[in-house]
Parts: structure tokens; C-alpha cells; sequence
């Protein structure tokens, strides 16, 4: 079908409304102690996914909350259709407290508590036994007709060089465009890499209130930075950036910021906060690249579009992640974790729309089912934004 003449994808539509382009059923262990017994259960289970991670308990304060609201979020997703929360019973993260607020989306939800199970094995066999139903009711929805109104996009780049600002980046930004011109959401993150491009941001917030908060977001994350002793805005880019070709933060963020296109910042959101408003949102991420990934998509992105110069297999759990590189050779030579080449703007073969434009067609044949290259080689990764000490 022509997605990108009718703006249209077949789905799975959710009791909330909301629609996915997956339909995983997912083991949420709540706890690091928890996270091998789920992923034993998705080995046992197919349809079922799960990640391994080191938090869920001895977190306060802000930080507690934002580990528990990513987690929801990772419930709420459109692309799951059930959840299993794994606990352990005695953690601050409560799998009955997570379990309750996705409940509320009129999801299947299941508790499975290792200590009131009786231990590791008798928790895997009733998480086993309550997914394997769970996963035949999901495997009877069928998709339908949706349309790109309902999609919330993620845009990232991670190992970027020189290419990455005047191909892949702004080939990207195209595509938000796109996606907010047919009544969809683009997610811009990494705050982090938007350091000295604040100013162009700003000039396009959708009121003085957005506008305001850009400064604020940006200060915020450059003290973070200074009360470990380091002056990010003047300092270098990752090793691999700068053999890629980058000389600063600054230089990057400028090339980083084209991901954003040409539509007005209507809001600016929290770390794992679903957007509010439709069209181009700013969620307030680092820039490690899983940590923000897992951020968007607690926040509901349904899919992520992420552009390198230098090659990675980065993936999610849940959401289906489109690789765009930047130049061609390196294409070429990371085939199987690549999707899309956007190096033939640099080669001169292709205009920077013309690839937006296939870009934003492949997210059609995504959406409606094709598998992305990070989620046939189970690149599961996940990891939440650290925003206090443990305790």
C-alpha cells in the first residue's frame, strides 16, 4: 500500500484507544533481582519480551518516582498488549503499585511475586503459565486500519561524525515534519546534544513559556555536568565522534538539532513523560544513547528512528528502531545492523527530502509488520536515567 500518499498503516488498536505496531506481551520485573527469572520466562514463552536492568529498589525521591513512571510507561506502551509484573516482594518499586497504574489502560495485567511464590522456579512456572494465556489472546487480535495521527515518533543519533548534520540528521527532520503535518508526534531528545543550539529551538517554542523552559533545561543539564567537574559545552564529543569528524559538543548539537525539523517545539516534557500535545516535543534526556531510547519509549513512542555515522546495533525491548546511517561505506560495512543509507545525500545521488521521503515510507511497511534489523537480532536494550544516588 502507498503509506506515505494516505498517512495509513495497519495496527493493533488498544482499550485506550491508542494503537501499536507490535503486540508483545511483556515481563516487567520491577526489580534487578527480578530480571533473570523474567527473562527466563521469555526463553519458555514465545510472543513474550522482557529486560534485564539494576533498579527497583534503594531509590528516593525524584529518582524513585521516574524509575516508576518509566516502567509504567514501558506497560503502557500501544505496543504491548499484556503485562506480567515480576517482583520480588520486599523492593520500594512494588510490582502491585506498577501493575495497578497500567491497569488502568484496561491492558491485561498479572502479579507474580517471587517471595509469595515460594521462590525463583515456582515464580518462572506461574509467570510461564499466566503469559502462555496471554499471549494466545493476543495472537487472536488482529490488526487494522490506522493512521499516522496515532503514531508518536522517537528521533536519536548515537556515534555521530561529520555526515551526520547534513544527511541522515536532517533527512530525519524531514520525516518529523511529515509526521506532524498528518497529525502525529516527533520526539526530539538528548538534551545533552542540543547544547549550543538552544537558540534555534527557542525561536521556534510555541509560546514564551516553551521558549523559557529551553534555557532552563539546557542550564539545568550543564550544572549536572559542572558539579561533576566537567565543562561539557567546550569539551569534546565521544572518541568515536571526534575520529568521525567532530571537533565539539557545539559543532554536534547543531548537526543534532536538524533531527528536529522545521515545525514549532510545542512542549517540553519530562524523562518518560508521555507528550501532552501533539507535534514536535522535546523530552529532557541525557545522551546515552539506551537511556534516552527507554525514555521515549516509556513515553510512548511506538517506534524510533535513529541516525549514526559510525555503526550501531542499538535496539528496544518493545518498539521496532530504524537504523539510518550517515555515509555510505560504513552502510556497507555494518549491513546487518543498518536499515536505511541516508549517504546518498553525501554521495550526491539523493536530495536530503528525497530520503526523508524514504524514510518516512519505511516507517509505513514498519508499522504495518516488516522487522527492523535491531529486532531480528533481539537487541533488547534497556537502561533508565540515573538522576540520584542509591541508598
Amino acid at each position: 500500500m502507498g503509506h506515505d500518499q494516505n498517512h495509513s498503516f495497519w495496527g493493533y488498536r488498544r482499550p485506550d484507544g491508542k494503537v501499536g505496531i507490535r503486540n508483545h506481551v511483556l515481563i516487567l520485573a520491577t526489580i534487578t533481582c527480578a530480571t533473570q527469572a523474567a527473562h527466563q520466562i521469555t526463553q519458555l514463552i514465545s510472543g513474550t519480551v522482557s529486560f534485564i536492568h539494576q533498579h527497583g529498589c534503594a531509590q528516593v525521591g525524584v529518582d524513585y518516582d521516574q524509575t516508576f513512571r518509566t516502567y509504567v510507561g514501558m506497560g503502557l506502551n500501544p505496543n504491548v498488549y499484556g503485562v506480567v509484573v515480576l517482583g520480588l516482594g520486599c523492593e520500594t518499586h512494588q510490582a502491585r503499585s506498577v501493575a495497578g497504574e497500567i491497569a488502568k489502560s484496561g491492558k491485561p495485567v498479572e502479579v507474580v511475586s517471587i517471595q509469595d511464590h515460594g521462590g525463583t522456579l515456582s515464580a518462572i512456572a506461574e509467570g510461564a503459565k499466566v503469559a502462555a494465556k496471554m499471549v494466545q489472546d493476543a495472537s487472536a487480535q488482529t490488526r487494522e486500519l490506522c493512521h499516522f495521527s496515532d503514531l508518536i515518533i522517537g528521533t536519536e543519533c548515537g556515534g555521530s561524525d561529520a555526515c551526520s548534520g547534513i544527511s541522515a540528521n536532517p533527512a530525519v527532520g524531514v520525516v518529523s515534519d511529515l509526521i506532524v503535518s498528518a497529525g502525529g508526534t516527533a520526539i526530539l531528545a538528548e538534551t545533552t546534544e542540543l547544547i549550543g543550539a538552544e537558540h534555534l529551538l527557542a525561536n521556534r517554542a510555541a509560546d514564551d513559556r516553551v521558549a523559557k523552559r529551553v534555557y532552563e533545561v539546557i542550564e539545568a543539564m550543564e550544572q549536572r555536568a559542572i558539579l561533576m567537574g566537567v565543562d561539557i559545552r567546550t569539551g569534546n564529543p565521544s572518541p568515536g565522534n571526534i575520529e568521525g569528524g567532530l571537533s565539539s559538543l557545539e559543532e554536534k548539537s547543531l548537526g543534532a538539532s536538524t533531527k528536529s525539523g522545521t515545525s514549532p517545539l510545542t512542549e517540553i516534557i519530562d524523562y518518560a513523560e508521555v507528550p501532552s500535545k501533539k507535534g514536535l516535543v522535546w523530552m529532557d534526556t541525557p545522551g546515552h544513547d539506551i537511556e534516552q531510547l527507554t525514555g521515549m519509549v516509556a513515553g510512548g513512542a511506538q517506534l524510533v528512528l535513529f541516525t549514526s555515522g559510525r555503526g550501531t546495533p542499538t535496539g528496544s525491548p518493545i518498539a521496532p528502531v530504524i537504523k539510518i546511517s550517515t555515509n555510505t561505506p560504513m552502510f556497507e560495512r555494518m549491513s546487518e545492523n543498518m536499515d536505511l543509507n541516508a549517504g546518498t545525500i553525501i554521495d550526491g545521488k539523493e536530495t536530503v527530502v528525497e530520503v526523508g521521503k524514504r524514510i518516512f515510507s519505511e516507517i509505513g511497511n514498519v508499522c504495518s509488520g516488516k522487522l527492523t534489523k535491531s529486532e531480528i537480532l533481539k537487541q533488547h536494550d534497556f537502561g533508565i536515567w540515573r538522576i540520584g544516588p542509591t541508598f
